[in-house]
């Protein structure tokens, strides 16, 4: 055992929703349920203790502007730890943040690289801007550069339809998926309207952010491939204000827009009882705030998932989609404790009492 102070959490550990224990040990940055030998410096924090939450939608180095300097960066990814968010999957990012990997006292991160957009059919500065011949070139070299995740834009407004449309041909998508596939990688990919949910699904798609299209005839078609869904809804909640600025120019998009507003609820609701993996993404880092993952889970619960499955799509069953550990023996102590149960009531998610990464109290 090394000098490191033993950290000993005790009160009530959800190592699972319902695997419950009374403590663990925190030796050397790593859970043990094992008392250790000899221990003679303990620092005890009690409470209950989660894994460390999971914003598996979100952007570190990224402003509505475009690419962020590393102190933006930083405070950013600060943001998120102290309000408990402890693992993050970067849904696209143009920044190079891997110099996080090396600081013990941020989040870890999952990468999906930079997005990968149609021409002119996206947010400025953010993505890779090509067309359908180069999208299987450059889904291979974001798979490369990413932890195992490639984003792409599936559908933007287009500016002659005066709508949202789906940006890319079927057989594009189908050849670029499987070519991420080939290189170990899973791909997402951004999609508000509808029409581009089929051709992404069928082309063998692993995941689909915001999905404020998915309506009652597609339900089956997710379920059967086990297609997750990341709904977002901290940031779906903008839409009637992106409505108000864009209805004099677009108004088609706008009603659009305002219509996936309003059965957004109905949406992630449905596809929940229909068996389809929900999990809590907040979107933050264009123009949301970080520190968001505690109000999405409150809005997975405003949509009608039940409280301790929602809580479960923000940490034990988000991190084992994402192949990282939870509160295992051995696995690193990234873990946050709160004052009360947060199964009974999520709200507690927003004030943790102590946040605990890489085996030291941070926060």
């Amino acid at each position: 055992m090394s000098d490191q102070v033993v950290l000993h959490v005790k009160g009530r550990v959800l190592v699972g929703p319902e695997d419950v224990r009374d403590e663990l040990w925190v030796v050397d940055g790593r859970v043990s349920y094992d008392r250790p030998a000899g221990a003679r410096d303990i620092r005890t924090v009690a409470g209950w203790a989660l894994p460390g939450l999971v914003d598996a939608h979100c952007h570190v180095g990224l402003d509505r502007h475009g690419p962020v300097p590393a102190d933006v960066a930083e405070k950013q990814a600060l943001t998120d730890r102290d309000a408990g968010t402890l693992l993050i999957r970067d849904a696209g990012s143009p920044s190079d943040t891997r110099w996080i990997d090396d600081r013990e006292d941020l989040p870890k991160i999952i990468r999906a690289g930079r997005h990968i957009a149609r021409t002119r059919r996206y947010i400025r500065n953010y993505a890779w801007e090509i067309e359908p011949e180069d999208l299987v070139a450059y889904v291979a070299q974001e798979a490369r550069r990413g932890d195992g995740w490639v984003k792409l834009v599936g559908d933007w407004i287009d500016r002659d339809l005066g709508d949202l449309s789906a940006c890319w041909p079927r057989e594009a998508v189908e050849a670029a998926i499987a070519e991420a596939h080939r290189l170990g990688a899973r791909v997402t990919a951004h999609c508000f309207s509808e029409d581009s949910l089929q051709d992404l699904v069928e082309a063998g798609i692993d995941c689909i952010e915001h999905a404020t299209g998915l309506t009652e005839d597609l339900i089956p078609l997710f379920a059967q491939r086990g297609v997750a869904i990341v709904p977002t809804l901290v940031n779906i909640a903008t839409f009637p204000q992106l409505a108000d600025g864009g209805e004099s120019k677009f108004p088609r998009w706008s009603a659009h827009m305002r219509r996936l507003h309003e059965r957004r609820y109905d949406t992630v609701r449905n596809a929940y009882d229909a068996g389809i993996p929900v999990f809590v993404g907040t979107d933050a880092g264009g123009s949301l705030a970080h520190g968001l993952a505690a109000a999405e889970v409150g809005e997975l619960v405003t949509a009608g998932i039940p409280p301790v499955e929602a809580l479960a799509a923000g940490t034990w069953t988000a991190r084992t989609w994402l192949g990282r550990p939870g509160l295992d023996e051995g696995a690193p102590a990234d873990l946050v404790v709160y004052d009360e149960d947060p199964r009974a009531d999520v709200r507690v998610l927003a004030a943790p009492r102590r946040v605990v990464l890489n085996g030291r109290v941070v926060g």
